[in-house]
């Protein structure tokens, strides 16, 4: 029997234009897809909660130096612990940051971010990437979907998002406890409590495995590094690709697709 072409790339929320990383990503699939036919599938992993992630660095149109431009969010806690789709944006980031995009991008691109509002950073990247066209045959696969995280096979290592302190959290579940990493050898204890399977998401060294007991991919893009991290033993019906080179890859890619 021949099995129909899965084709799936992984990401986190990664800047309100998306990084020049992901469009590479995106591109390399949909030329697997031209090949080959199937699906597209865009693994978005917006449990992570790191707000590095989504940084977005632009080039000034007079000067050609860069700034990196990034979400406001409700509280330290919110930026540093919540997952990206539970982040809350500030509600003045908007209009602040409307003040400055025409230093960096054409009246077009301001024209979609002007109609583009959501309330948490996940929600309001991928209206962003689906405004901008690169959504535009790609099925999304959110981590965070509690339907997915039912189906998804069990992993030995994992976070689990509880409310603290007026929030929601990601913490480690590590030795029994769940764990904020602050920074070096610094952590925070939270309460342990009961949790449900729809709490849980995976932890890079998992995510694979974890991701293909839902996707079932059959080709799946890699980025520059990614393939030197992630396990493919735990997947070997898997064909890995690696993304098409792109320059200044972790810059926003300030165009339509």
């Amino acid at each position: 029997m021949t099995v129909e072409p899965v084709i799936a790339f992984g990401q986190q929320p990664c800047g309100f234009f998306p990084r020049r990383f992901l469009v590479a990503k995106i591109l390399t699939a949909r030329r697997l897809h031209a090949e080959m036919g199937g699906r597209i599938v865009f693994f978005c992993h917006d449990s992570d909660h790191d707000p590095r992630e989504t940084r977005t660095i632009l080039r000034h149109r007079k000067t050609g130096e860069a700034a990196a431009l990034n979400f406001a969010v409700g509280s330290k806690l919110e930026r540093k612990f919540s997952p990206l789709y539970a982040k809350r944006i500030a509600p003045d980031w908007h209009a602040r940051t409307m003040q400055q995009l025409p230093n960096y991008v054409d009246g077009h691109l301001i024209d979609l971010f002007r109609m583009t509002s959501a309330e948490t950073v996940a929600d309001f990247c991928l209206q962003m990437y689906g405004r901008l066209g690169w959504l535009d045959g790609v099925d999304v696969v959110r981590s965070s979907d509690p339907v997915v995280r039912r189906q998804a096979c069990d992993v030995g290592e994992f976070y689990v998002d509880v409310p603290y302190e007026g929030t929601i959290v990601r913490a480690r579940r590590q030795g029994g406890v769940l764990l904020l990493h602050e920074g070096g050898e610094s952590f925070v204890t939270v309460p342990t409590r009961d949790f449900a399977k729809e709490q849980v998401s995976p932890t890079r060294d998992s995510r694979l495995r974890w991701m293909q007991s839902v996707l079932r991919c059959t080709h799946y893009v890699t980025g520059a590094s990614e393939q030197d991290y992630l396990h493919q033993e735990d997947a070997p019906e898997i064909t890995f690709v690696k993304r098409v080179p792109i320059d200044r890859p972790d810059e926003a890619y300030a165009d339509l697709a």
